[in-house]
């Protein structure tokens, strides 16, 4: 690839760069006092998703502040569930919560439609890309189908062991709840590729607990599923998988289906990075966020070894979960200034 390709796609490529791009999940606001600042102005959260302007320039502020490799657009996993007919609003405080799961074959109907309804992200991604730096990737993303549809089955975040249970008890409607959430996340994905996005990312936030043959229906087959109709459709954008919480059974996953990166969490060991690395995968992550919010010395050592650990092979450089709001803006400044090199001026204001 030409040395002009951001660095995040030859690091998808499979090249193993002289240092990996960096970027960090939920690094969109939540930390910045800018963002903060953006968000009242907002009706509500999913107005604010569904808001280009806005959610461009939270996508972007993060990019002013830091010499991030890639930006991310700002919104949510919980999009498409709106966008199928279910209803989606967020308390405050509490996050987010969902009305009745609705017929799964009326849903069906919708997959079409769902895609034009969420419009206003594909606009949100080609503002970004129009002032970002040629330098710099643009990633979209969209969550997993079993994640998407733990939410929508139990109506808010939780343990899930409601949504587990349904998936023991009701197997084929569970199965016909991801077939649709798959066709209208493919269908999302190629959107935001046709709208500027470069790589796609999978959020499989909620993969943990699950024993290998419901992980292989209920993951496994869902992403891999993904990925082929995205491909079918012309898209050649690299995919990110992150089966966050996943184990051992990453492995399994990165064999399975074939995306380029792997997103790893907090629990990754180095001997199972190197291993992905040496099978064809581009890692990326496994940073503890709560070591971000923490700062201090042991900060600077886990960058460190993670660096020494997985810099030989394809590496990027990010956390094992999102950016919490109370992060202090200097660690994440100090993280960002070992990895790239570059001295980051931190400000308390934009």
């Amino acid at each position: 690839m030409s040395q002009t390709t951001p660095r995040l796609l030859r690091a998808l490529a499979g090249e193993t760069l002289e240092r990996p791009p960096i970027w960090f999940m939920r690094q969109a606001g939540r930390s910045l006092p800018e963002y903060l600042e953006l968000r009242t102005r907002a009706k509500d959260f999913i107005s604010f998703c569904h808001d280009p302007e806005m959610a461009a320039e939270a996508t972007l502020q993060p990019m002013r502040r830091f010499p991030m490799d890639a930006a991310i657009v700002f919104a949510d996993i919980l999009l498409i569930p709106g966008a199928l007919g279910q209803e989606v609003w967020f308390e405050a405080g509490e996050g987010p919560r969902l009305g009745p799961l609705p017929d799964i074959a009326r849903m069906a109907d919708e997959v079409e439609a769902s895609t034009g309804r969420l419009s206003a992200i594909g606009e949100t991604l080609q503002r970004v890309r129009a002032e970002l730096e040629p330098e710099r990737a643009l990633i979209g993303f969209a969550g997993g189908p079993w994640t998407v549809a733990t939410y929508m089955i139990e109506g808010r975040g939780s343990h899930r062991e409601i949504s587990r249970t349904y998936a023991y008890e009701h197997p084929e409607a569970l199965d016909a709840l991801l077939d649709v959430l798959v066709d209208a996340t493919a269908s999302y994905l190629v959107m935001q590729a046709r709208s500027g996005a470069q790589a796609l990312k999978i959020f499989e936030s909620w993969a943990e607990g699950l024993a290998e043959d419901v992980f292989e229906r209920i993951v496994i087959r869902p992403h891999r599923a993904i990925v082929e109709k995205v491909r079918a459709a012309g898209v050649t954008a690299p995919f990110i998988g992150f089966p966050r919480g996943a184990g051992a059974l990453v492995e399994a996953y990165a064999a399975a289906v074939p995306v380029q990166g792997v997103g790893l969490d907090t629990q990754a060991s180095a001997a199972m990075g190197q291993r992905l690395q040496a099978n064809g995968k581009t890692i990326q992550g496994a940073l503890d966020n709560l070591l971000l919010r923490a700062g201090g010395k042991a900060l600077d050592a886990r960058v460190e070894t993670l660096l020494a650990q997985w810099n030989g092979g394809p590496y990027i450089f990010n956390l094992g979960h999102g950016v919490m709001p109370d992060t202090p803006i200097a660690h994440i400044a100090q993280v960002v200034a070992r990895v790239t090199g570059q001295p980051v001026k931190v400000m308390e204001t934009a």
